[in-house]
């Protein structure tokens, strides 16, 4: 069992000033993985007053000298890799292996790739008679959601660090573990003190105390749109910048000259990836009218593939959901699909055979004959839960993948790509993927509508970190 009582403050570890703590559980069994402390707004306090203190200083130092940092950060969480992935396989649910490769491997990835991006990136250019800078933007404060822990935490801390900003960081109190992990390599790494900072805590007193406070220049936050919208209005009390990424419900658009077995089976395994705990997940699948049946049973057949059980166990391809809340909200959008008049072509709301007691597990389910005013299409259901909808054209498939609050991410399938693009350009989404295009770690990350604003990975997410300054200079 993990027992976590110091937060890291000032290049410290030091006691909470609170009493309280919180019960961190392992998604597989639901057993008590371990606690953390439930800090107050004194710990927010202290952790602003060391970020501010230092920001000066590390602001003022070189990019090679942070690239340096950034560098031993990633080699020590390298160094730890297998650990880092059998914590968070339990903390969220993610298959062992599927975790070592993303949710331990992408930050990993990240850190080292900020080493090297602040060395190429331009922090001055003359135009005309000014000299423009890029300085960092002051003390950020980090918010970071559960389902991909660490990754989202190195999006956030590693540009922010590479453009001279110091951090406090308030991860999710589901799947904290991680982020102390990280704090002690940023420890063995000599980072100076007050310029990263870890406090834990609920998100409504913690969190909200950390938007509130006049010392943090800026909120980078990734989680529900419902929380979204609070820390705008909390934030714009002190007028401080705010990054936003948010809900997402992704259209997969199989244009009718598509490989439909290709794009089916694409399209399920991006909406179950991580249990569908994922913003980005493929969530509706748009398909022609006409080939409706046949990418149904495909879907089905598909979706029956996906064994479900303990993340740490050879055999899983579906691992269970994050928590006991998680669950219960699955299960009942699958009742509300039911309800509403979908029809269930898989899994169900009923739980999984052979699984282990006490864990959040949720049968990989399929939706078909959806509409797109259904609250299965509309809403974000994070779980493995793929609603299909036929369309009559072109024009009617953009129509319903754009018929959506979000705008997070898409895909489209075509055998002609030039089909494919021009179609995608006209979805309203950040990110959208050609016939299963790869993941990019230095493409922009983020969305459109209420996905959010702002941007994460490579330059574009080190920018968000930077003020513009201009000096007039005589000529």
């Amino acid at each position: 069992m993990q027992i976590r009582d110091k937060f890291y403050i000032g290049g410290r570890w030091v006691a909470s000033s609170s009493t309280t703590s919180l019960e961190v559980h392992n998604a597989g069994s639901g057993a008590v993985l371990g606690r953390v402390p439930a800090g107050s707004e004194e710990d927010i306090d202290a952790a602003v007053a060391a970020a501010r203190a230092a920001l000066e200083s590390w602001g003022a130092t070189s990019v090679q000298e942070r690239s340096g940092y950034l560098q031993k950060i990633s080699d020590g969480l390298k160094a730890r890799g297998d650990e880092l992935a059998k914590l968070i396989a339990q903390e969220v649910g993610m298959p062992l292996k599927l975790a070592g490769r993303i949710q331990a491997g992408l930050p990993i990835a990240n850190f080292a790739n900020y080493a090297k991006l602040v060395k190429e990136f331009a922090f001055e250019q003359r135009v005309g008679n000014s000299l423009v800078l890029r300085e960092a933007v002051g003390v950020v404060g980090a918010i970071t959601p559960w389902n991909y822990p660490l990754h989202q935490i190195a999006l956030k801390v590693a540009p922010a660090l590479a453009a001279g900003c110091t951090v406090v960081l308030k991860p999710s109190e589901i799947a904290p573990f991680n982020a102390f992990l990280l704090a002690e390599v940023i420890e063995a790494a000599g980072l100076p003190a007050g310029v990263f900072n870890l406090v834990t805590g609920p998100g409504p007193t913690v969190g909200e105390a950390l938007v509130r406070h006049p010392g943090v220049d800026m909120i980078t936050f990734t989680g529900s749109t419902r929380a979204g919208k609070r820390i705008s209005e909390v934030a714009a009390q002190t007028v401080k910048r705010v990054a936003l990424e948010l809900g997402g419900k992704s259209a997969s658009v199989i244009l009718d000259d598509a490989d439909l077995a290709a794009a089916v089976k694409s399209t399920v395994n991006g909406c179950y990836l991580n249990s569908g705990q994922t913003c980005t997940a493929l969530t509706r699948m748009l398909v022609p009218a006409a080939k409706y049946a046949e990418a149904a049973a495909i879907a089905a057949e598909v979706a029956k593939g996906f064994t479900v059980g303990d993340p740490l166990a050879e055999t899983t391809r579906l691992g269970p959901l994050t928590s006991a809340a998680q669950l219960e909200r699955v299960r009942g959008y699958i009742r509300k699909g039911v309800e509403e008049g979908a029809e269930l072509l898989a899994g169900g709301a009923d739980s999984p055979e052979g699984v282990p007691a006490g864990g959040y597990y949720v049968k990989p389910t399929v939706f078909g004959k959806v509409k797109n005013s259904m609250s299965i299409a509309q809403e974000e259901i994070f779980g493995p839960v793929l609603a299909i909808i036929a369309y009559q054209d072109e024009d009617d498939a953009v129509r319903i993948a754009n018929d959506s609050p979000y705008g997070l991410a898409g895909a489209v399938w075509s055998k002609d790509e030039a089909r494919a693009q021009r179609v995608a350009r006209r979805i309203r989404a950040g990110q959208i993927d050609i016939n299963g295009g790869a993941f990019n770690m230095n493409a922009p990350f983020g969305g459109f509508k209420q996905s959010g604003h702002g941007r994460e990975a490579g330059t574009y997410g080190l920018e968000e970190f930077l003020e513009y300054k201009a000096l007039q200079l005589k000529t």
